[in-house]
């Protein structure tokens, strides 16, 4: 994609959407975006926009300013934020569309204030978009989209081709070669994270209801064969019985298959000696979602040193967090809660430090600045404050 361009973009949308596109057809119109609108069923839009208000709302509270530090020995100091100029949005296509993505990916962006935000998403193999994706990236706010997924998507994105254009950085979640293809990008562009196999973990003791316990666990077991669901609670009798409602509920849900497969590979009921303990795995495990279901669980969340996303007693199931509440869904998995955080306005900002000093505050710092310079051997640097006060 980087030699050949569009080329390259059209040839594997051919080999693997099955989509014969050329540069006349790559990019969404208006019509296309009008008739997606149409096909939308209303409630679904209703309950859209409701989902948008609640997660712009949230995002506008995590909007930082520049700042200035003026003080009376004619220094300033301080920090210049900056929206990033464009961004790019990867958004799924394949079996299924994910209209909540869309929104958590391009709201955050649209609040910090970039100007051009440019989505991709495999077509089908008529050449079109899902509708609904589709609707949700028109009222979320991308500026672009092109129908365009898998490696040569995040490449296009990254390197820029005759119709798409390169952006300042990649968000988005996507398959292995997606995940893989903006480890290999970054550098030429920054990305958000690499996102892996979704993961639950609950904490619950022996107040919780086994019924809840075991519907939570299994809404992220059937994301994906190498989803992780982890029950850690200190009642032996309540994992007994949320194990029970396990095995009811798999007779009965439609992906029953991918549930028990994710169950027997990264399934686990833990039961630990005490609170603390429940806790120390938790902290150890660091998972995407973690639920909190205990007598007093504002105190155990205060404990709480590693997780994307915490939900907070037995009315605050993570579907919550997916499609409604406003704070964002795309959060670090695999451990990587220990030091990354969910996606924000802060992912699609940039600070420059701003320093002034006058020829009276330079003066009195300048010998000290000299012997730092000097004392690691940059005598260029030192000369540069020195030539002023000669």
């Amino acid at each position: 994609v980087r030699n050949r361009r569009d080329e390259a973009v059209f040839e594997y949308t051919a080999k693997f959407d099955h989509a014969y596109l050329d540069a006349s057809g790559i990019r969404v119109t208006e019509a296309e975006i009008q008739e997606a609108m149409e096909q939308v069923d209303a409630g679904l839009l209703d309950v859209m926009k409701q989902s948008m208000e609640n997660i712009r709302s949230y995002h506008e509270k995590q909007k930082r300013n520049s700042w200035f530090d003026a003080k009376p020995d004619g220094t300033i100091l301080g920090q210049k934020v900056t929206a990033l100029e464009s961004v790019g949005v990867y958004v799924p296509g394949g079996k299924a569309a994910y209209p909540s993505s869309v929104l958590m990916n391009i709201i955050p962006a649209e609040v910090a204030g970039v100007k051009q935000i440019v989505m991709v998403t495999p077509p089908g193999k008529d050449g079109k978009v899902n509708p609904v994706t589709l609707t949700a990236a028109h009222l979320a706010g991308a500026t672009q989209v092109y129908k365009v997924g898998g490696a040569q998507a995040v490449a296009a994105l990254a390197f820029g081709t005759q119709s798409i254009p390169r952006v300042n950085k990649i968000v988005g979640p996507g398959n292995i070669f997606v995940a893989l293809a903006k480890k290999a990008v970054y550098g030429h562009v920054s990305i958000d994270s690499i996102a892996g196999p979704s993961e639950i973990l609950v904490i619950a003791d022996d107040s919780a209801n086994p019924r809840f316990v075991a519907a939570d666990l299994l809404s992220q077991a059937e994301h994906d064969e190498l989803a992780s669901a982890i029950l850690v609670t200190t009642s032996m009798d309540l994992a007994k019985k949320v194990s029970l409602e396990v095995e009811g509920f798999l007779k009965v849900l439609p992906r029953s298959e991918i549930i028990s497969k994710s169950l027997d590979n990264y399934g686990y009921i833990l039961v630990a000696e005490s609170m603390e303990k429940a806790v120390e795995a938790s902290n150890s495990i660091a998972p995407e979602h973690l639920e909190i279901v205990t007598r007093n669980p504002f105190e155990v969340m205060t404990k709480i040193q590693n997780a994307g996303a915490i939900f907070i007693g037995e009315y605050s199931s993570e579907p919550l967090g997916d499609y409604f509440a406003g704070p964002n869904h795309i959060l670090p998995t695999n451990g990587t809660a220990k030091f990354f955080s969910p996606l924000g306005v802060d992912d699609f900002i940039k600070k420059s430090s701003i320093i002034y000093y006058s020829r009276e505050a330079l003066e009195k710092a300048h010998k000290e600045i000299e012997l730092f310079a000097e004392a690691e051997h940059l005598t260029a640097h030192a000369n540069s404050v020195r030539v002023r006060f000669e």
